[in-house]
């Protein structure tokens, strides 16, 4: 499970643990631009983002309830803003005794919107769409921040 903010490199660090583990990558930016955001219509909040987000999650989870069976690992680049989402993502690991390990990217304010300027510019490899300051801005009193509990055996990377 891969966990940060917006910006934080979360994708990045995905295709760079994809190749390490030999491991196949979810990454819920990628499933609501391919699957959802073509619908959404300017009214749409973030309460319509949320259900598209469960629902694909439980897409995800029988995916990866499939691979763990295989031996093939689910490298989750999902986000997991909120502790209740991530609960829900042990939850699932725990009754199919699928081992998690937490990578937080705890990167600066700053360092992170400098990033997401830069994807929105240069529309590279982990871009899918445009993310405004504004979006950054939201996610900082949307993000929930990992419990000491979650990073006692996660990798953290910092700037």
């Amino acid at each position: 499970m891969i966990l940060g903010n917006t910006g934080a490199g979360k994708t990045t660090y995905a295709l760079s643990l994809r190749d390490k583990e030999q491991g196949v990558i979810f990454s819920i930016d990628h499933w609501n631009k391919t699957l959802f955001l073509d619908d959404k219509t300017p009214e749409d909040g973030v309460d319509w983002f949320l259900e598209r987000i469960e629902r694909s999650d439980i897409m995800i989870q029988s995916i990866v309830a499939q691979m763990a069976t295989a031996g093939t690992p689910a490298i989750l680049d999902l986000g997991f803003a909120k502790k209740e989402r991530r609960d829900r993502f042990y939850a699932f690991a725990k009754a199919y005794n699928i081992p998690i390990q937490l990578h937080f990217l705890d990167i600066p304010l700053e360092i992170r919107k400098q990033r997401v300027m830069k994807r929105n510019q240069e529309k590279g490899e982990t871009f899918q769409f445009e993310v405004s300051e504004t979006d950054v801005e939201f996610m900082e009193t949307w993000f929930e921040k990992p419990t000491p509990k979650e990073l006692e055996h996660a990798h953290i990377i910092s700037a």
